[in-house]
């Protein structure tokens, strides 16, 4: 099934890409002033528990560009994903829709919590006491929202 581009598709890319940009933009300017030791990794809570050189802080963005392409690869092929939901002739469009709304805002999400710990990295600062239960709530309000939304469109 092929989609065409919505105007909340081209706005969800964009967001994404303007992301992961004014990240690379950030540590390119900000290079000379991150010191050369870098948390990498935070517990639960948000605190530094694991320290690394500065040029560890290439490994997120990598990973990030590397999310960021794979989920948009997938998002490409719709009869690869997994509905969950018996697909019909009647529901086919709709339901695939929903995913593909899933999909993207998921991307976005990830996108997003990898820049803000590539940031956060940058500045040696730990993260703050809220960051994690923001991102766990913000992914799993999205995944239930959606995934409410696709079963009751199966009928």
């Amino acid at each position: 099934m092929d989609f065409r581009e919505t105007r909340t598709d081209k706005i969800l890319e964009y967001l994404c890409r303007i992301i992961l940009a004014g990240t690379l933009v950030f540590l390119i300017a900000y290079w000379s002033r991150i010191p050369d030791q870098i948390p990498t990794h935070y517990n639960a809570a948000g605190e530094i528990d694991s320290w690394g050189g500065k040029g560890m802080i290439w490994f997120i963005v990598i990973m990030s560009w590397v999310m960021y392409l794979g989920i948009t690869f997938v998002e490409k092929y719709p009869e690869i994903w997994n509905t969950g939901v018996k697909i019909t002739k009647k529901n086919a469009e709709k339901v695939y829709r929903l995913l593909k709304y899933l999909i993207c805002t998921s991307k976005l999400i990830m996108v997003a919590v990898f820049c803000s710990l590539a940031v956060f990295s940058a500045l040696a600062s730990p993260l703050p006491a809220w960051w994690t239960a923001v991102y766990f709530t913000l992914l799993i309000g999205n995944a239930v929202f959606w995934l409410v939304r696709i079963i009751m469109a199966r009928k």
